[in-house]
């Protein structure tokens, strides 16, 4: 059975460019800590080691999801890794929506349900998010690689 969705978005944890930098910046300094102790002593094997691994889990993070973003029916779906709550939230419920910057920041962490300020929040990467303010006032920050395509979507659903 083939489901159709109005929007399908998937976030993955390790795709974010600047996690990737820091970890691949760790993994070049335990390469450059293993050729320097080379003619020492016996621990240059750890290095080796801990820098593979550490190429390791970044490879493996590339293809792990964080959270599934859904449309249908009517209903933003917002879907978790493994044992995290399902979201829905009834768009027929939201007064309005708008597209904004999530964090001035550098670096933000990634999250997923977070309740802050009267504002739940999910973020995996990227600069761009799409804020849904509901008749009680409460906001859904909600990240995306493609704020154009969820913004139009969702506005499409609330108006049938």
């Amino acid at each position: 059975m083939s489901a159709r969705y109005a929007y399908l978005e998937k976030q993955y944890i390790g795709r974010d460019y600047i996690r990737i930098c820091i970890r691949l910046v760790m993994a070049a300094f335990c390469f450059a800590a293993y050729v320097y102790e080379r003619d020492r002593d016996r621990t240059q094997d750890l290095f080796l080691v801990v820098g593979f691994g550490i190429i390791a889990v970044s490879i493996i993070l590339l293809f792990l999801i964080q959270y599934k973003i859904t449309i249908n029916n009517g209903k933003l779906i917002i879907d978790g890794l493994w044992t995290a709550k399902k979201v829905v939230i009834d768009l027929s419920t939201i007064k309005s929506v708008r597209k904004d910057t999530y964090s001035n920041y550098l670096f933000n962490n990634p999250v997923y349900n977070l309740h802050r300020k009267g504002s739940i929040r999910f973020y995996s990467s990227g600069k761009d998010v799409v804020v849904l303010t509901g008749h009680d006032g409460f906001e859904y920050y909600i990240g995306t690689q493609r704020p154009n395509e969820l913004y139009l979507v969702i506005k499409d659903e609330m108006k049938s």
